[in-house]
């Protein structure tokens, strides 16, 4: 942002806006080191007085410059900031009253403000700049607004973004209006938070477990983002909320509204407060009472009724229902059969509202159920919730939203929001560390949310808060206005976030290096890598691609951050940097030690040890990269905040075992040609259309050094190495010189000598010549496989007021098709003729009849379906079905989909005749998307990745043709971060 003006902020910090007028001078917060004061009434909101006097703060972190605070109208001054709430503020009511001030869609609603200047708006004062709000909230998030309009990120303290000092400091002077926010209550779920409560008791309260002092420093982060609401953290490990009578009173200063998760009935954390209160109210037995309200109901009840007398005199909300302690399921002895427990949630339900009806009267709202895990199985077996309460519907906990409502739920006063996961403990496995949920897939399913009337309340669970910047503001973003930016905008609305933070030079490049961030953890999440998920023998060693795309990515990161002025290197680190490098080394070991596996199978000498220390050396530099953070980033201020090894929550994959081999006093040769684990009995596959390179692994069985030679049997094979001398291994590239090799199908041999031994690895080359490449108008199968990224269509046809349409970002490719709206009607019959179509392509080598694999991003309707359809040219429709619920089990195939970010849904067609054909796509199911089509014609190699996409003229014509290139080979910067793929004799 220039020094004379923040006008370059405005598209990027002000969504639900109205356009504003222009015209008139910029407006003069400091200039030449002088501070105009701010004033807000004495009477105004607490929340309104703590707000002004932070933007008093934001002005000096800018300018070194303080303003005054007031409490009157100065008798003269040149300038001026107003700031208050209508009908709080006597001076603003009169601006109003006069037509000074225009509050058209603000005044009366929910949390919205103007910014205007006016002039002399007082007497003695010539000009003023006036933030009003429609209520407290609507001033605070006007005052925050200004405090980022001037360079302050809502993000300078948990990720140290830092604030550019100026001596002049203006705004723009036309009006701008903050309107009614999308979502009405938009917050957060501290949960999982054993980081944050270590590094809280180390350097915030070092009597405490998460107090008031971290709670004073999230409840204005988040009115900075513009949310309004918190369940607190509620693990064994951190001291609950309430036991700390300054917490709710600091939250309902700050403006806060708090309430608690799922199994928090009525703000009470069972965790803690439960077991004593249970000692206090034994029988007349003296056997300690259970959280059973089928045993207990009078215990249970008091219980309730304590804490929402407590906490009356503050805006909460309060989760009405109930599930067993600490996230259990529901107790009852005394009911067994479903009927039974629904009966017993009524009675809960029914004791719990007139609870807050006789202790906190009125003011009990929001009042929210959650159907979450068994509870939701009771709701729809006929649990009956009052209108009024609003129904907060889970995602799977990854992500899908598991079911929406209808519409005679969508018509109920209480409304309905969500309760969404960015971070995840639990089945089939969890995801604390980084922040890795696509942004275009928390935007599908978000927007789907509310297109379904999901528009109350939307809660976001954060795990312990860092790493999810960036998703958690995304996701803010989206609650305060969801319909300001489209499908296919997401990596430009990453950009403008990004260039809040490190300034408009980078912001595209930093957005694209987290979109391709993103793509690879939808491939697989670093927190669910694992032995023998990626092939390191099929398609130009699928799992050394992939590993090739970290590294170019990093060396990207590493070019911004050399870039960037020192005082940004700290929020680059957090923000950008660590996600990518520890997501990379994650791999990096795994993929190591799944090498030293394959190289013990294979027989390897000390190639199998080289290994071994590779994957070891690139756990010590995930250890090495977390250390810095905890310890050199912002001189160690997070000091035990980054841990991927937590004591007592899930961890991220730690050190993969290896295997080592004794030294023998040997050398002897093997091969292993690609496609094969040893040897090379499948020959290496080469067609003209992709022209591709395939790979060969020559090494030493033993220690000594081996001399091998290697020679192709035909002058159209080319070879990266013809010989040479290895103690460990070497990998040789073959290809074809296709302006030398002849057209048709050949065969050709390549021999690896090496002492006594000898391999021949067979070669199958297709060769149509550069007329047959030509001559391709569509995908062209090869190797026995074609393979389609979903968003390269012939043709779309869109039918019924539903179409398919391209979402940048979303998927493991580079985006997916969606068919929208997500509303729209199933189209279960007539597919041909009434339902929306992908179109494509394909030129087929032979006729027969092929398994067709369509790979659909794995949403959910746990009241519906998740069908699509498929046919080639004007053949028979096949419907098929996709898992539509959440089991919550592991290894079954819901647990499969979330893990692999996909579902692969198949079907077969019948190809009458080799040539040109038509594979067509329906919607039978709305909110369906596609990722990549995957037809197998007899040569697919089972792997975790579809295969790389098939030559196309047009989308593809020059495809992928092997593994990438590693980016280093050994230790590179910070502290020892960078073990490469390529390495000495590799």
């Amino acid at each position: 942002m220039a020094a004379a003006g923040a006008a370059p902020w405005l598209s990027a910090v002000l969504p639900a806006t109205e356009a504003p007028a222009a015209g008139r001078a910029e407006f003069a917060l400091v200039r030449d080191g002088v501070a105009v004061d701010v004033y807000v009434d004495a009477a105004d909101d607490p929340a309104v007085l703590r707000a002004a006097g932070d933007l008093l703060a934001d002005v000096e972190r800018v300018t070194g410059v303080r303003p005054e605070l007031r409490h009157t109208v100065p008798d003269r001054s040149a300038g001026l900031v107003l700031v208050g709430t209508l009908g709080a503020s006597p001076v603003i009511d009169r601006l109003v009253a006069r037509g000074r001030l225009d509050v058209s869609r603000v005044e009366g609603r929910w949390e919205a403000s103007v910014t205007q200047v006016v002039d002399r708006p007082a007497p003695g004062v010539e000009r003023a700049l006036v933030i009003a709000g429609s209520d407290r909230r609507g001033t605070v998030y006007g005052v925050y607004d200004t405090s980022e309009r001037i360079g302050v990120s809502p993000w300078y303290w948990w990720a140290d973004v830092p604030v550019e000092r100026r001596d002049t400091v203006t705004v723009p002077s036309e009006t701008v209006k903050r309107l009614e926010p999308s979502v009405r209550y938009r917050g957060v779920f501290i949960n999982d938070e054993q980081n944050l409560t270590t590094w809280s008791h180390r350097t915030q309260e070092t009597d405490k477990n998460i107090g008031p002092r971290t709670y004073r420093r999230l409840f204005e982060l988040l009115l900075r983002l513009k949310a309004n609401y918190l369940w607190p953290a509620m693990h064994p490990y951190s001291d609950f909320f309430n036991k700390y009578r300054e917490n709710p009173e600091l939250a309902d200063r700050y403006g806060i509204v708090v309430g608690s998760s799922h199994p928090e009935a009525l703000l009470r954390n069972g965790v803690h407060e439960w077991a004593p209160w249970a000692e206090e109210h034994r029988g007349a037995d003296g056997g300690l009472p259970v959280y059973d309200y089928t045993v207990n109901p009078a215990v249970i009840s008091d219980y309730w009724r304590a804490r929402a007398r407590e906490n009356a005199p503050y805006e909460s909300s309060w989760t009405i229902g109930m599930r067993g302690l600490h996230d259990t399921a529901l107790e009852t002895r005394n009911a067994t059969t479903i009927p039974e427990k629904v009966a017993v949630m009524n009675d809960i339900i029914a004791d719990q509202r007139r609870i807050l009806a006789e202790e906190v009267g009125a003011a009990a709202e929001p009042q929210i159920f959650i159907p979450y895990k068994e509870v939701l199985d009771l709701y729809n077996a006929g649990v009956r919730v009052p209108d009024d309460i609003t129904l907060i519907w889970p995602d799977d906990n990854h992500g899908n939203m598991r079911q929406l409502p209808d519409g005679t739920e969508r018509a109920r006063p209480g409304g309905n929001g969500i309760y969404y996961h960015l971070s995840y403990w639990g089945r089939p496995r969890s995801y604390l560390w980084l922040d890795t949920t696509q942004p275009a897939k928390i935007r599908q399913e978000l927007s789907r949310a509310y297109e379904h009337g999901a528009d109350r309340m939307w809660i976001f669970n954060v795990g312990d808060l860092k790493s999810i910047e960036t998703g958690l503001s995304f996701s803010m973003d989206l609650a305060w206005d969801v319909a300001r930016r489209g499908a296919d905008d997401v990596e430009d609305v990453l950009a403008e976030w990004y260039g809040r933070q490190f300034g408009q030079r980078h912001r595209q490049e930093i957005a694209a290096i987290r979109t391709e961030y993103h793509r690879l953890a939808a491939e697989r999440r670093p927190e669910f890598i694992d032995r023998g998920i990626f092939s390191v023998v099929h398609h130009g060693d699928e799992a050394g691609r992939r590993l090739g795309a970290y590294e170019r990515l990093l060396e990207r990161v590493r070019t911004v951050a050399a870039g960037l002025p020192d005082d940004f290197r700290d929020a680059f680190y957090e923000l950008v940097q660590y996600p990518v490098h520890g997501a990379w080394l994650m791999n990096l070991k795994y993929y190591w030690a799944d090498r030293n596996a394959l190289a013990v199978r294979q027989g390897r000498g000390a190639g199998t040890n080289r290994f071994a220390d590779l994957a070891e050396a690139a756990h010590s530099a995930e250890a090495a990269l977390t250390l810095r953070y905890n310890t050199e980033v912002a001189d160690g201020k997070w000091d035990g905040f980054i841990n991927p090894y937590p004591s007592q929550i899930p961890k991220a994959p730690g050190r993969p075992a290896v295997t080592r081999v004794a030294r023998q006093e040997t050398s002897g040769l093997g091969v292993a040609a690609e496609g094969n684990e040893t040897g090379a009995d499948r020959p290496l596959s080469f067609s003209s259309a992709t022209r591709d390179r395939r790979f060969v692994d020559v090494f030493n069985t033993g220690f000594l050094e081996l001399v091998w030679t290697a020679e192709a049997g035909r002058p159209w094979v080319r070879l990266s190495s013809a010989g040479g001398s290895l103690t460990e291994q070497t990998r040789v590239w073959v290809e074809i010189d296709w302006d030398l090799a002849p057209e048709g199908v050949l065969d050709a041999t390549v021999v690896f000598s090496g002492g006594a031994q000898r391999f021949e690895v067979p070669l199958r080359v297709v060769n149509e010549g550069e007329r047959g490449r030509r001559r391709a108008r569509g995908f062209v199968e090869a190797h026995g496989w074609v393979s389609i990224d979903a968003v390269h269509t012939e043709r779309r046809v869109a039918r019924g007021g539903a179409r398919w349409r391209t979402v940048p970002g979303l998927g493991r490719r580079t985006g997916a098709v969606e068919a929208v709206p997500s509303t729209a009607a199933p189209v279960t019959t007539e597919h041909a003729s009434r339902a929306p179509e992908l179109r494509y392509r394909v030129r087929f080598a032979r006729a027969g009849t092929f398994p067709v694999t369509v790979f659909r991003l794995p949403s959910l309707d746990e009241r519906g379906a998740r069908r699509l359809a498929l046919s080639l040219d004007d053949g028979p429709v096949t419907v098929v079905s996709g898992q539509n619920i959440a089991t919550g089990n592991r290894g079954d195939a819901w647990a499969r989909n979330v893990e692999e970010g996909v579902e692969r849904l198949t079907a077969p067609v019948t190809v009458d005749a080799p040539g040109e054909h038509v594979l067509r796509i329906f919607m039978v199911d709305p909110g369906i998307a596609v990722d990549q089509i995957v037809v197998d014609t007899g040569g697919l190699p089972a792997s975790y990745l579809a295969p790389p996409e098939s030559y196309h003229p047009v989308f593809n014509p020059e495809p992928e043709s092997g593994a990438g290139e590693g980016a280093g080979t050994g230790v590179g910067e910070g502290a020892g971060t960078g073990v490469g793929l390529d390495v000495p004799g590799q």
